[in-house]
């Protein structure tokens, strides 16, 4: 599966969302009512000689990884199988993080975590501001625009990209879509995003059909 970028957050002022948030979509995702899991980073492989390794945060930064707590890791496809683990140590190191786990005492074991995932429960994220969005809450929804005096279907937000100026929703086709393109559309709100509304599943941009 692909890890998600579930636990970035949106707002007006800055960024959006990225992967994924409807059920049947979302690798881990619990049933409905449960508590919903998240996937908050990836291992890059061993940091020196004394067991540290290097943490690819999908956090808004590489320092709000360590926040977190109660943190489980994922080997594999299945994401529904997660190791409890002990971060007890973290720190950048340059523009990247490290971090020391529990039991893992050299380079040796530290390698053999490369490409493992943290995972955490989503109500360890913090509640966010009036207009503020984690990615996981725009994942999936349906994405409208008016043209020609009518309200038209683009699809659905698949994912989100990370530009640096700001990120951009990938909007794949659905059923009722206009038509079978993929779009990239800015995620700039007041410019281009105009609404965001969750609890129906949609989204309203300015964004014409043929862009």
């Amino acid at each position: 599966h692909s890890c998600p970028l579930a636990s970035k957050s949106c707002s007006a002022r800055a960024r959006p969302p990225a992967k994924p948030a409807l059920p049947d979509r979302m690798p881990g995702m619990t049933a409905p009512g449960e508590d919903q899991w998240l996937c908050v980073g990836r291992i890059g492989g061993a940091h020196g000689i004394k067991g540290w390794v290097r943490v690819h945060a999908f956090t808004d930064t590489p320092e709000s990884f360590l926040d977190l707590q109660h943190w489980y890791l994922v080997s594999g496809q299945d994401s529904t199988v997660r190791t409890p683990v002990d971060v007890i140590d973290g720190r950048m190191q340059g523009k990247g993080l490290v971090v020391r786990l529990a039991g893992i005492e050299d380079r040796t074991a530290a390698e053999r975590l490369r490409g493992q995932e943290f995972w955490v429960r989503a109500s360890q994220l913090p509640a966010l501001e009036e207009g503020e969005y984690y990615w996981r809450d725009l994942e999936g929804l349906q994405v409208f625009t008016e043209f020609d005096g009518k309200t038209v279907l683009l699809g659905t937000v698949d994912h989100l990209l990370e530009t640096g100026a700001n990120d951009v929703l990938v909007v794949a086709p659905c059923d009722g879509s206009l038509d079978k393109r993929e779009r990239l559309i800015p995620y700039l709100p007041g410019d281009v995003v105009i609404a965001v509304e969750p609890a129906q599943q949609r989204m309203r941009v300015l964004w014409h059909p043929d862009d």
